[in-house]
This record gives structure tokens, sequence and C-alpha cells, in this order.
């Protein structure tokens, strides 16, 4: 008898368990059909989830955009660098009103070689932007820089070759007259045959002439002037030309003369840009401070030292506050839907007492009551996040198309277009956390109606009309 018992138990307990998710299962299927009976109020109820899950997932979409192209950027200046920028000292009306004027700012030889002493750094590269015309053949090209600085700079900025080679440490040393081009000023001044050989020529008769021969194009680095990098680039790097600097110096000096209607100016510039490459990441900011106080400033204001790692600085802090004031949006908006949820099953409540009143005097218990109605607020919550999830997906993945419309509608009716969309990258983790969201929200917002439906009296509910 004691046999036939426990060989029975396994068999009753596979029973129960059957048991239990066909009942999960038909009252599955009863939520789905209460929602498809009732479609466009199930679509209002769940519009709060929709919008609010659609919310979070381009909220994190857009705040990991920002930090993959910060990384990116980061990546390609050098997470270790230091950059070291001249600044253009702001004139007072009397110096403006002058018919010739001198204007000395940025960083001498005497600021370079006390840099030099600083400890904790591997390399420092002096640039020296030659604010010579490029010309080739008879055409300018107004828009590419030409600069000279140390053969360090391509390790530093990392600057992939494309073709042909840099310029070394003994083109450096005997002062040769060759040239690197970015990716750009390449593609501008020879779009119709391969550079490497030909003659770029810096400077005009009046101000001076430089031949350089191309040995190397460089890769694309999308490096360029914009609010991302926070200052640090203040041109488009692949519209420059690399020289060696002490050829760039010995023909040209240090100064550069502007002639301008009824007036002539003349920059005393000795190095227009320092890169200086630290030892490690955690030095980087140190570094910084110890820059500031060897050029002396605030007080001194014709330099500016900037370090690539603010870049990931400013857009994690970026990031912050967006998720802030996107975060309260979405929780708001997921705050209502879930109102919105417990609001439509009260009223369902209302409607199918006497239903529930059958289901109890057909010997259902207070918990199979409970468990239906928390399954069918469930359905209508996981629905709402399914649809958002979709939603936010969809608008962060094609979102350049849609500000793009956007912009051309706006641009139809008179008004300035919208310049670019800002990068959006869907991180799996936010569509993970939508779903659990949305079911959390159906069952915390439908547990209430669903204790006030199975707390009803039987007979009340089965005399409810």
């Amino acid at each position: 008898m004691a046999n036939r018992q426990s060989h029975n138990k396994p068999v009753l307990q596979l029973r129960a368990k059957h048991t239990l998710i066909f009942f999960l299962l038909e009252n599955f299927r009863l939520g789905l059909r209460n929602l498809l009976l009732h479609r466009l109020r199930s679509l209002l109820t769940a519009l709060g989830i929709i919008f609010g899950v659609a919310a979070v997932i381009i909220m994190v979409a857009l705040g990991n955009g920002a930090k993959q192209q910060a990384l990116r950027q980061l990546e390609q200046l050098g997470a270790t660098n230091i950059v070291i920028t001249a600044q253009r000292p702001p004139e007072s009306s009397e110096a403006s009103g002058r018919q010739s004027r001198v204007l000395r700012y940025g960083v001498t030889r005497v600021d370079l070689a006390r840099l030099k002493l600083m400890p904790g750094l591997l390399s420092i590269v002096p640039m020296r932007d030659t604010e010579r015309v490029v010309v080739v053949g008879d055409k300018r090209f107004n828009a590419v820089r030409a600069i000279g600085t140390t053969p360090q700079i391509f390790d530093v900025i990392r600057l992939q070759l494309a073709r042909g080679e840099v310029f070394d440490q003994t083109h450096y040393d005997r002062a040769q007259p060759v040239a690197v081009l970015g990716s750009r000023a390449a593609e501008q001044m020879f779009p119709f045959s391969d550079p490497i050989g030909q003659t770029v020529t810096l400077g005009t008769p009046s101000t001076g002439t430089l031949q350089l021969t191309v040995i190397g194009v460089l890769e694309p680095t999308g490096l360029r002037a914009d609010a991302s990098n926070a200052d640090i680039i203040q041109r488009d790097i692949d519209l420059d030309i690399y020289l060696p600097l002490n050829l760039a110096w010995n023909v040209f000096g240090d100064s550069n003369i502007r002639v301008m209607a009824g007036s002539t100016e003349r920059k005393q510039i000795e190095i227009s840009e320092v890169w200086l490459k630290s030892e490690s990441v955690d030095r980087v900011e140190t570094a910084a401070s110890m820059t500031e106080n060897i050029l002396g400033i605030p007080e001194r204001q014709d330099v500016g030292v900037k370090a690539p790692i603010e870049i990931l600085r400013a857009a994690e802090q970026q990031e912050r506050t967006f998720n802030f004031v996107m975060g309260g949006i979405a929780g708001i908006s997921l705050l209502v839907g879930g109102i919105g949820i417990m609001n439509i099953m009260l009223a369902t409540v209302t409607e199918r007492t006497k239903e529930i009143g059958i289901r109890r005097a057909l010997g259902a218990k207070q918990r199979h009551i409970i468990l239906q109605f928390l399954i069918e607020t469930t359905v209508i919550a996981l629905a709402g996040g399914l649809i958002g999830i979709a939603l936010g997906v969809g608008v962060a993945t094609y979102l350049d198309t849609i500000v793009s419309a956007i912009s051309w509608i706006i641009q139809q009716l008179g008004s300035s277009p919208i310049v670019g969309a800002p990068p959006a990258v869907v991180a799996a983790w936010s569509v993970a956390a939508s779903c659990i969201v949305s079911v959390v929200i159906g069952i915390g917002f439908g547990l209430y109606p669903a204790v006030k439906a199975a707390r009803m009296d039987p007979i009340e509910a089965l005399r409810h009309e």
C-alpha cells in the first residue's frame, strides 16, 4: 500500500503541474481575447506604456550613441594626449583702429623648452600653421592648411597612411621639401591623378614660395572642428598638409603679414599648436594642470590647454543630464500608463462582476481570480511594452531618415532646416529592461483590481445586474 502511494505521488505532482500550466495558458488566451474584443480601449490603455518604453529606448540609444562617438574621437585623438593651441587675444578699440599693428601670441620656443622639462611625458610635438596659400598648377586651395610639424605627429594623433610614406627623422633633419597630404586635401588637389610625386606650392611670389614633393597620403580621420570635441580640433584634419617644421621655420620664419583695405596686420607666432603625450590616462588631467601652470594660465590668455579625455567627460556629463531629464519624462509616462491600466481593470471588474460570481460558485478560489486578472493586466502591459520597443528601436534606427524628413518639411515652410541627427545606438539591455518593466507595471498596477475582484462576495456578485 505504501509502495502504491509513493508510486502515485509523482503522477499526481505531474498532473498538478500540467493543470497549472493549462490554467495559465487558458487565462493568457482569455486575456488576449479580451484585448481583441476591445481593441481601441486596450490601445488607449497601453499608450502610456508604449510611449514610456519607447522614450526609454530612444533616450538610452542617444546617450549610448553620443558616448560611442566620443570614444571613437578619443581613440583617434589619443586618451593620453594634451593639446596646447594658440588663442588670438582680444583687440582693444585703439589697436583695431591702427593702420599697422603687430600681434604676438601662441606658444614660444621658450615655452616649448620649459614643457620639455615636465616629467611624465612621452612625446612633445610642436606644430606651426604656415598660413600660406596652397597652389597646384594655377589653382589655389584656400581651405587646405599647410602645417609644419615633427615626424612624431603621425603616431601621436594616430594618422594612418593610405599610400606612399610619411616623412621620418632623416627627412626632418635634412629639412627636405616633402609633404604628406590629408585625405580630403589629396582629393581636392588631385581628383584625377595620383598625388604621390606631384608638386605642391606654398605661398606667393610676394611672400615667398616653397615647392614641396608629395610623398604620402593619409587615411580619412573624420576629425574636424565641431561642438562635440570641446574646441580641441580647430580645423579639418583631413584638409591638412604636413611638412617638416624646421623647413617651415627656415623658409617662412615666425611672421605672417596680412594686408587689408587701409591696414596691415603682422602676426608673430612661433608655434601655433603643441601636442603632449602623457605616460598614462590616469596622469592626463594632472599633466594638463601642470601644463597650465608652466604656461601661466589663466593670467595668460594667448594659449589654451585642452585634453581629448575631456570629450569623454563632456559626453558622460551630457548623458547623465539627458538621462535624468528623459528618465523623468519616461517615468511619468509609465506611471500614467500604469494608472490607466489600473483604472480600466477596475472598470473591467465592475463589468464582469457576475462572471466572477459564477466562477466562484463553480469552485474557483480567490487566488484563481487574482491570477486571472493579473495575467490580463500583464498581457496589456506586455503588449504595450512590445509595441513601445518596436517604436523605440524603429525611431532610433532610422533617426537620420526621420530628421531629414522633418528638416525637409521645415525647409518647405520657410524656416532653417535641422543640421544633422544625433548619433543613436540601441542598447540590448534597454530592450530587455523594457520588457521586465512592462511586466512589473502590469503586475504592480493590476494587483489592487485583482484583489478587489477576488474579495467579492460570490452571492452578491451573482445578484449583480
